[in-house]
């Protein structure tokens, strides 16, 4: 599980540099720049949920030991 998660990260990292390349900052809310930036929004996200995720199994396996 953790590679997966590790894996997921990288390639949502991925997403956003690829996508922040496609901003227009003179037109940031028009064309492909506000497809960039829901892209951008939901890889942050995506890295956000992997990192509960991931913060979870490990507190999981922390109260697996303790008992």
């Amino acid at each position: 599980m953790k590679i997966a998660t590790i894996i997921l990260s990288i390639i949502a990292l991925g997403l956003i540099i690829f996508n922040a390349t496609k901003l227009n900052f003179d037109a940031l809310f028009e064309g492909e720049s506000i497809i960039a930036i829901i892209v951008i929004m939901a890889s942050l996200c995506a890295i956000i949920l992997l990192q509960i995720l991931r913060t979870s199994k490990r507190i999981e396996k922390l109260s697996k030991q303790k008992n």
